[in-house]
């Protein structure tokens, strides 16, 4: 079976095969902690260093663990790396891990990380499922970041608000108040605002990929020259 080429890995996390809005997994978190594009940030980084940590570990023993057992021992790898996330962000990011609450923990049920560790890291070399892992995590966390801003900017009028809690003091420099003496819209930042947000995010991709596929219709790509005896 031929390796997959990294372009095709890569393409495959942010867009073609992406976890949040082509899967359709890990949508719990995904709904839930997205109020603002910090909290979605937060998670979306937790979850792509978990991506990382057990595809590279589950690649590197992919040789030595029996098929009977390599499920349990794929769910023993990525509790693991979610408990020492989980510390740290407790450690150094304790306001961010507070708000986050449960949904930290609950990176271990995420579907999209067993799913690559059975999938791709468990059939793979390191160096892929690294990649694989990295593009996973970015276009997850690209559809939480874009979900919460959209968000925050409907419900409170603001981007990056409460940025001190992942970049310190600092932070508060960084929120953008984008409409002053904004009532809110309610709606977005309730749990049926992240189903329409979501929505919108998934009409636009199609949208995107229907107008590429005419546009191959119409324009086909031109066709291998055979060559000469």
């Amino acid at each position: 079976m031929s390796k997959p080429s990294f372009s095709s890995i890569i393409s495959d996390g942010l867009w073609t095969n992406n976890p949040g809005v082509v899967q359709l997994l890990g949508l719990c978190p995904l709904l839930a902690v997205t109020t603002n594009v910090v909290n979605g940030l937060g998670l979306g980084l937790a979850t792509t260093l978990t991506l990382l940590a057990s595809n590279a570990t589950v690649s590197t023993i992919r040789r030595v663990v029996r098929p009977e057992v390599r499920i349990p021992v794929f769910v023993l790898i990525i509790a693991s790396v979610v408990t020492v996330i989980e510390l740290a962000m407790n450690a150094w990011l304790h306001d961010l891990y507070k708000v986050l609450g449960i949904f930290i923990p609950l990176i271990v049920t995420n579907c999209a990380i067993i799913g690559r560790a059975e999938s791709f890291a468990s059939r793979n070399t390191v160096d892929r499922a690294v990649v694989d892992a990295l593009a996973m995590g970015t276009g997850f966390t690209l559809v939480l970041v874009t979900l919460g801003g959209m968000r925050e900017l409907l419900g409170q009028g603001t981007l990056l608000s409460q940025a001190h809690m992942m970049f310190g003091e600092a932070g508060r420099q960084l929120t953008l108040t984008l409409i002053d003496d904004y009532r809110g819209f309610l709606l977005a930042i309730l749990p049926p605002g992240a189903f329409i947000g979501l929505g919108f995010i998934i009409a636009g991709m199609n949208l995107v990929n229907n107008r590429r596929a005419r546009r191959i219709a119409v324009h086909p790509l031109p066709a291998e020259q055979p060559s000469a005896a």
